[in-house]
This record gives structure tokens, C-alpha cells and sequence, in this order.
């Protein structure tokens, strides 16, 4: 068997397993006790599903590993990319209950309540009981955009119908990201083949995006779009699609500085750019009927204190100390965040905004409050179609952050808080000490032939 097809045939038998795992230990309704190391360790859930869970992801991100320098051609990515994604298509939710929040808050829209006033213990909503209990009395914190998407979803009757339908929706959000990403990549000068394996094939997409139904699918898909729309000039559309992405999350508005700079020098082009993000966040929030209220629900997105966010695994240290440094390092971490955007942006004016822009989503991954492993894939498929040396390190990350979840959402890194927090905090302290010393080398004493130690000679 050719190499290619044994990464191919490697990944989708990963895929199938993981489909095992959805099917006897998915994310399911009512809501019940998570999956844990603990009820693993003790039996409870017995043998099939853990070594379904395990098997399946160490051989979605072996071949997706292996696979990484030996792509034939850009079709075959697209082909082996989405027979991984076909198995996990009819089964529950992997790694997650986020779904059943969003089929909760377009019920919520649909019923014309206000989705940004509480959750679903102060609202009501007929599946409550699948919602995960860490988030039932909080407000929706995304867009208007996803909102009214997420009321198309709950219309369609009953709790399975409005999964299928949000689950439809971050599929098309990853066709949205398949159609654009050789527009970015070619623009890079980065071989669409590559970049669609990297993005496309990586564990994060079955598992999260698509299994997981995540609307960072829908907002990557927007945000992609609005990016290749302005790197072929095209002002207008390019910011009624960013806007969009706005809409859906607004950690998208990262990219907007950036797009500003894909269409200069021409100002009409920067104008139709910013009207274009106006009109529709406008727009939108109208018809939502909830006016600006989704930024205010933006507050409670920061519940979630793990070390899979630097500033906050920064924080947690001190806090074994008894100390208790999260909102501080937090606060840093977001005031470091605007410093790195506004430089990044500063040299994207001479250099290619499109390099920049996923840097600064990648920096905005890096240092927000909080992160969950779907995270990733903001900086991801960015990264995928722009950088043109080894891609270790982004492979790296991304293969970590799509083995932390156990099947039905239980996040690995609660099992070792305080270890992963050290270990996080020795590694900040590590790359800033080696950069120090990148920038600062000791200097080199001269030997004593060497002509700085001899004082100059003086003819008689």
C-alpha cells in the first residue's frame, strides 16, 4: 500500500472509532455525569469506549501527522479530509455540550426572549436538562448573527431536528473554509495542497467542528471568505462577510485592521470595507431584535479558569501560593494581546497583512482568558495558508489541543491543574529567558592576541 493511502485508510479507520465513542459515550440528553480518568480508571464506562476514544484519536492525528509531508495533490486533501469527517456525521457530539446550549438559545430567540438577558434556569427552554450544568445560568455570548441561526435550528421542531440543523450549518461553514483557503494560500505563496491538509485534515475539524458542531466553524467560514474577498479587492463584499464573522463571534473583528490594509491604497476600498462590517453588524442586531446586547453578553465568557490559557496558567501558580492572581494576569495578558495587535498591525504596513492578520489571531489564542480546545482552529486555518517554512510547531498544538477532550466534553487539563499550570508557567519562563538571550548575547572576551586587548602602538 502506497504511503498516501495508508495515511488516508489510518485516518478514516480513526474517524470510524471515534464514531464508536460518539455512539456509546457521546455528549447526550438529559445531561448526565461526565466521563472522567476517574470513572474510566474505575470501570465505569467500560472497555470499548475509552479504547475507542484513544485508539481513534491517536490515529486521526498519526496520519494527520504523517500525512503532513506527503500530500499528492490538493484534491486528494479535500477527498481524505472529508471521508474523516463522514463517520462521525450521524452520532452524538464529541467533546462537548456547547450544542445544546446553542439549540437552547434559538429556542430562546425563536420564542422572542432575550437570550443576552440570562440562561436557561431564568429563561426556561424545553431541553434545559441536556444543557451542561456550568452554563445554565449563562447568557448567550455570541453574535446576532449565530443567534438567528441558531432560532432557524430550533424552529425545526424538536431537539434532534435543531441538532442536525446546527450541525448542517458548521458543515457549510467548513465547505465555506474548503472553497477560500486556496485563495489565501495562493496569495501566500503557500502550495494549496499543503494548506488544505493542514487545515482541513487536522483532528480539530471531524472532531470539533463538524462532531462537535462548534460555531467557530461558521465564523472561521465567514472570516476566511471576508479575508479572500479582500485580497482580490473586492472592499464591499469582502466587509458584509466579515461582518458576518463579527456576528458570529466577535473575536473576528482581530482581522478587520488587517483586511483595511489587503485593499489600500485605494481609500473608496477602505471605506466600502468598514461600511460594509457597519451595515451588516447593523443590520443584524436589528433584526435579531436584541440591539447591542450581545456585546454586554460577552462578560461571561470568562467562567471557564484553566492552564490551557497562559495568562490564566500564570495565574493559577500564584494561587498556590494563596494568592489569587487570575484577573490580574488576565488583565495583563488582554492589555499584552492589544500591545501585540497593534504592533503586528504597525509592521503590516510594510510587510503582507495577510501574514499579520494570522499572527494576530494566533496571538489572540495565545493570550485571551480563556481557552477550549475548537480555540485553536481560529489560528489554524490562517497559519495553514500562510506560512511557508516547517510547520511543526503548528502541527504541534493543534494535535494536543484535539486529544484533551474525552468523549462527552470532560477537558483533560482539569485532571492536572496544578501540573499543567507549572509546566506552563516553567515554559513562558523558558522562551523568555531564551529570547533575553537571544537578543543579549554575552559578549565574548577577546583573547590576548586578539587586537581589542592591545593598546595601539606608538611609532618612536
Amino acid at each position: 500500500m502506497s504511503r498516501p493511502a495508508l495515511v488516508r485508510y489510518a485516518g478514516l479507520a480513526g474517524s470510524l472509532l471515534l464514531a464508536v465513542a460518539a455512539w456509546l459515550g457521546g455528549a447526550s440528553t438529559p445531561w448526565q455525569p461526565t466521563i472522567t480518568p476517574g470513572t474510566i480508571y474505575a470501570g465505569r464506562d467500560g472497555v470499548v469506549l475509552p479504547l475507542a476514544w484513544l485508539f481513534g484519536t491517536v490515529l486521526l492525528i498519526g496520519a494527520w501527522w504523517a500525512g503532513r509531508r506527503h500530500v499528492p495533490a490538493a484534491r486528494w486533501a479535500y477527498t481524505t479530509a472529508g471521508l474523516w469527517v463522514v463517520p462521525l456525521l450521524p452520532f452524538l457530539p464529541l467533546g462537548s455540550y456547547d450544542i445544546y446550549s446553542y439549540a437552547c438559545q434559538g429556542w430562546q430567540q425563536a420564542a422572542g426572549l432575550d437570550p443576552y438577558a440570562g440562561g436557561v434556569d431564568l429563561l426556561g427552554c424545553p431541553w434545559a436538562d441536556a444543557v451542561a450544568p456550568t452554563w445554565r445560568d449563562s447568557p448567550a455570548p455570541y453574535g446576532p448573527v449565530f443567534l438567528l441561526l441558531a432560532a432557524v435550528a430550533a424552529k425545526a421542531g424538536s431537539l434532534t431536528a435543531a441538532l442536525a440543523v446546527l450541525r448542517l450549518f458548521a458543515v457549510l461553514g467548513v465547505v465555506l473554509i474548503a472553497a477560500c483557503l486556496p485563495v489565501l494560500a495562493r496569495r501566500a505563496g503557500v502550495p494549496v495542497e499543503r494548506a488544505v491538509w493542514l487545515a482541513l485534515a487536522c483532528p480539530l475539524v471531524p472532531i470539533h467542528l463538524v462532531s462537535g458542531a462548534h460555531n467557530d466553524a461558521v465564523m472561521v467560514g465567514f472570516m476566511v471568505a471576508g479575508l479572500a474577498l479582500a485580497v482580490t479587492r473586492r472592499p464591499l463584499a469582502a466587509g458584509l462577510l466579515l461582518g458576518l464573522a463579527v456576528g458570529v463571534k466577535a473575536t473576528a473583528v482581530v482581522v478587520v485592521p488587517f483586511a483595511l490594509l489587503m485593499v489600500l491604497p485605494a481609500k473608496k476600498a477602505v471605506a466600502q470595507l468598514i461600511g460594509g462590517v457597519v451595515v451588516t453588524l447593523g443590520a443584524v442586531s436589528l433584526a435579531s431584535g436584541r440591539g447591542l446586547g450581545w456585546i454586554t453578553g460577552l462578560e461571561g465568557s470568562g467562567v471557564s479558569v484553566q492552564w490551557t490559557s497562559p495568562p490564566t496558567a500564570v495565574g493559577m501558580v500564584f494561587r498556590l501560593f494563596g494568592v489569587d492572581a487570575v484577573p490580574v494576569t488576565r488583565a495583563i495578558g488582554i492589555v499584552a494581546l492589544a500591545v501585540t495587535l497593534v504592533v503586528l498591525w504597525w509592521r503590516a504596513l510594510t510587510r503582507d497583512p495577510l501574514v499579520h492578520a494570522a499572527y494576530a489571531l494566533a496571538a489572540t489564542v495565545l493570550l485571551a482568558p480563556v481557552f477550549h480546545p475548537w480555540y485553536a482552529v481560529w489560528a489554524l486555518i490562517p497559519l495553514a495558508a500562510t506560512v511557508r517554512r516547517e510547520t511543526r510547531w503548528l502541527i504541534v498544538p493543534a494535535a494536543v489541543a484535539a486529544a484533551l477532550c474525552l468523549p462527552d466534553g470532560y477537558n483533560l487539563a482539569l485532571a492536572v491543574k496544578s501540573q499543567g499550570a507549572i509546566a506552563v508557567t516553567a515554559l513562558l519562563c523558558y522562551l523568555g529567558i531564551k529570547r533575553y538571550a537571544t537578543k543579549n548575547p554575552d559578549p565574548v572576551a577577546a583573547g590576548p592576541g586578539h587586537a581589542g586587548d592591545q593598546l595601539p602602538r606608538r611609532d618612536p
